[in-house]
């Protein structure tokens, strides 16, 4: 059984130790691609140094994570252009949104760098990543006018409820990116996803954060997105090797890749 990984930070200090074993053990599990997206400036080099190193297994993007929006954020996007210029195989812009569980210090940086890498993506037909935490309704609001525009992307870690998925899949080439928070004990997910299409949603590990069951309390890793796969597959009462194919198929449709 083969699938991918969404979302993974493979190019963070936590896999410094062990990078060449945690992609064995991904390629082991059926992993075929892993998408990495950007954080800001300081992690554009060792992102792309994963991806030099694994070519055939993991593949960039370049982003301005709404976190790292501060006082330089003009700056910070500046060098997401360049990358985005630059001649290198981007394959989406990400991560992007809005995040306000810490504070909303830079509300308004936040919003202007998403909707501007949101028109980026537009201008070089691209697909988006989105990071939403505490911020649903603000994200909503930037995205509703790119409503009937080209726009796609995922909706990266999804936790919401029916109404949110609703909206999200108003936006017909946006994906529901599903990770571990499916397999918590207490997750409202799997009833959420019960009405979700499966051709509107993709596997994602967000690692090293949010392993799933068995492995809650652990540094995630790309091959424990197997348990997410299967807990899906229990959800919409499918075969895993069909939720395989068919996520699979949809991420790499998304990202511009599907042969």
């Amino acid at each position: 059984m083969q699938f991918i990984d969404t979302h993974a930070h493979l190019f963070l200090e936590e896999f410094a130790a062990d990078l060449p074993q945690v992609i064995d053990r991904a390629r082991e599990a059926g992993i075929t691609h892993i998408f990495l997206p950007n954080i800001d400036a300081s992690t554009v080099e060792p992102l792309l140094q994963v991806c030099d190193t694994y070519p055939d297994l993991c593949y960039p993007m370049a982003g301005l994570h709404p976190t790292s929006v501060g006082a330089d954020w003009q700056e910070q996007l500046q060098v997401v252009r360049r990358e985005l210029t630059a001649g290198r195989p981007y394959v989406a812009i990400g991560e992007i949104g809005i995040d306000l569980y810490w504070d909303r210090t830079y509300l308004k940086e936040q919003q202007a760098a998403f909707r501007q890498q949101v028109e980026w993506a537009l201008e070089l037909s691209l697909p988006i990543v989105i990071h939403c935490r505490e911020a649903f309704a603000e994200i909503m609001e930037q995205l509703r006018p790119f409503r009937g525009s080209p726009l796609k992307g995922i909706f990266h870690c999804f936790s919401g409820g029916e109404e949110e998925a609703r909206q999200i899949l108003d936006f017909p080439e946006m994906l529901i990116g599903v990770n571990g928070i499916l397999t918590f004990k207490k997750s409202p997910l799997p009833e959420v996803l019960r009405a979700v299409p499966i051709e509107r949603m993709v596997i994602e590990t967000d690692c090293p954060y949010l392993a799933p069951v068995p492995y809650r309390g652990c540094r995630n890793e790309s091959a424990y997105a197997k348990a997410t796969l299967l807990k899906l597959a229990e959800v919409c009462v499918l075969l895993p090797e069909k939720v395989a194919k068919i996520t699979s198929e949809n991420a790499l449709k998304v990202f511009g890749m599907l042969k």
